[in-house]
């Protein structure tokens, strides 16, 4: 998570991503874990709860239930720091400092209108939904949003996915286009993938304002062995050395400098103990567990395992539930 990434006082949130699915999940994770305030709105029509058994989703070998797969998702973007609204978005307006803007391409920030009638306001914005992006009207001339096209039912009008670039960015300053509505595929996996490039462009976006160039503008979330860093590398003033040397001619030395302070200080947060990173899969693994069914995971379990776990449990040696596993 970065330092320093804290809501612009003029906003609601950071980021508003617009849809519940696997690409709107996957945005949010990603856009959270950098520190930034994030609302996932999800309420709408949704072709994955209409899975039978989502049998493609890389590392579920056997398939998963659509309901149970979303509930992860969702989980996770919990846990990365999103909330969940269950809100349906009618509209997203663009803002500038003085109010509502005629040219959206000048915008500093949206209001996003919703159903239930309280707005949002967002610095940024994802559409991540997949059949609907009629919320984004008026936001360009709708010959730039929208397309007609010729179905069994007549003329159909739907939002243009050439309209954003293959990272999903748009015409319209700080509003960004990820998932299927993208025309990155349907599939849930590639959906996710989608989403989380267009959270990462976003990222890399915010971080080439705040100063960062080329490779240090884009951010690599990872996490890695504390054992395994280079010790030349944990001096901070090494990054410093770097950034001088790499930083375009016309930046302030301050500058430079803050900014590789600040970089290395990101690269020290991404190294984990392995006491912190056992813990923090232990904590994995029961949260995943917490999503199975009781006797689906009984069943898994070998039977002295259990008659074991029983016992413990009668002689009050077992760790309670309750105890904490993470930091």
């Amino acid at each position: 998570m970065a330092d320093g990434a804290d809501t612009d006082a003029g906003f609601d949130v950071d980021v508003a991503v617009v849809g519940g699915g696997p690409a709107g999940c996957s945005a949010g994770v990603f856009a959270a874990r950098y520190g930034l305030e994030t609302v996932v709105f999800d309420r709408g029509s949704s072709s994955l709860r209409r899975c039978a058994c989502l049998e493609n989703y890389l590392g579920f070998p056997c398939g998963i239930d659509a309901e149970r797969f979303l509930e992860l998702a969702q989980t996770h973007a919990r846990e990365a720091g999103c909330r969940i609204r269950e809100e349906l978005v009618d509209s997203v307006v663009a803002l500038a400092g003085n109010g509502e803007i005629e040219d959206a391409a000048d915008s500093e920030g949206f209001r996003l209108e919703t159903q239930g009638g309280d707005p949002v306001t967002a610095r940024f914005v994802i559409a991540a939904t997949k059949y609907d992006g009629s919320y984004l009207r008026g936001l360009d001339d709708d010959e730039a949003l929208f397309v007609t096209e010729e179905g069994a039912d007549g003329s159909v009008e739907r939002f243009d996915r050439a309209y954003p670039d293959d990272d999903g960015r748009t015409p319209v300053a700080g509003l960004y286009v990820a998932g299927p509505l993208a025309g990155s595929g349907d599939q849930a996996i590639i959906a996710a993938g989608h989403g989380a490039t267009v959270a990462r462009t976003l990222l890399r976006d915010l971080r080439r304002e705040e100063g960062y160039w080329d490779r240090f503008a884009k951010r690599y979330d990872w996490r890695r062995y504390l054992e395994n860093r280079d010790e030349e590398w944990a001096d901070p003033e090494r990054w410093v050395e770097l950034f001088d040397e790499t930083a375009p001619e016309d930046r302030d030395a301050g500058d430079v400098r803050r900014l590789a302070e600040s970089y290395a200080a990101e690269r020290d947060e991404s190294y984990l103990e392995a006491e912190t990173a056992a813990r923090r899969t232990e904590r994995g693994q029961r949260r995943l567990a917490d999503a199975l069914d009781d006797e689906v995971l009984l069943e898994a379990v070998d039977d002295e395992a259990i008659r074991e776990r029983a016992a413990a449990l009668e002689g009050g040696n077992a760790r309670s539930d309750a105890d904490p596993v993470d930091d």
